[in-house]
């Protein structure tokens, strides 16, 4: 199922403190989502052009396949009964790199989406990530930062995002799922995960095998498996911390 994330919203009353958004690491409704991408360069990429640099090299240096490739880095969101509003740049991955890496993140925004993949049998998968990623071993669910792509009309598809880094990862379409009709969001550290569901009519075990056998024939061998999750256990794998609130709010939804 099909639905339009992708609502004008007024772009004015622009926050980057987070004040009036639920407490960090909850899950949240949200009425959608517009993400406008400015022309130009981030004012943060610009103040921080040397130590960009300088913390690319040793990123390299600790990591070598590490590619700098490009991604949506915002400069401003805000958050009402309308949804999520925001506006950034096109943006080096090693100026993200050098972001997260900062005590306080400030100086930029990151945002990005979950296809959160359900069993028929009400358990979720998730993908392990590969030695040489930049995010090396952590499980989390197949997806990636916004990129110069999923940008249409100088807004992002926060929708062919998530089609896209799905069957990018794991061999599945989500056109062969059911789309939950809800849009979720999570914040921590100024970071924002959108979450949507997306059930398919397979085991948790069928979907595992199905992304293992999409490793063998993928170009990008970014991932190292696939793992069912079934329970809120936090120690059941090296989670990304963007995990955490999901599963602790989907198997207290759930019941499970």
């Amino acid at each position: 199922m099909k639905t339009n994330l992708n609502i004008n919203f007024p772009s004015s009353d622009f926050s980057d403190d987070f004040a009036g958004w639920p407490p960090e690491a909850t899950v949240f409704p949200i009425a959608g989502v517009d993400l406008r991408v400015l022309p130009g360069t981030h004012p943060f990429v610009a103040a921080e052009e040397t130590a960009i640099r300088e913390n690319w090299v040793r990123e390299t240096t600790a990591n070598p396949a590490l590619f700098d490739g490009r991604l949506i880095f915002l400069e401003r969101l805000s958050f009402g009964e309308e949804g999520i509003s925001g506006e950034g740049y096109v943006t080096p991955f090693s100026a993200f790199m050098y972001w997260r890496r900062q005590p306080q993140r400030q100086g930029g925004l990151h945002i990005f989406a979950y296809p959160v993949l359900e069993s028929s049998d009400g358990a979720l998968v998730a993908i392990r990530m590969g030695a040489h990623t930049a995010n090396p071993g952590q499980v989390y669910f197949a997806a990636g930062s916004l990129e110069p792509e999923d940008v249409v009309d100088g807004r992002c598809d926060i929708e062919a995002n998530m089609r896209r880094e799905v069957l990018e990862e794991t061999g599945l379409d989500l056109s062969d799922s059911v789309a939950g009709q809800g849009l979720f969001a999570s914040h921590a550290r100024r970071t924002v995960t959108l979450l949507r569901l997306f059930r398919f009519d397979l085991t948790a075990d069928e979907i595992v095998e199905r992304i293992e056998a999409h490793m063998l024939v993928a170009e990008d061998k970014e991932i190292a498996g696939a793992v069912a999750i079934r329970s809120a256990d936090r120690d059941a794998y090296p989670y990304n911390i963007s995990m955490l609130p999901v599963i602790d709010w989907y198997f207290g939804k759930s019941g499970a």
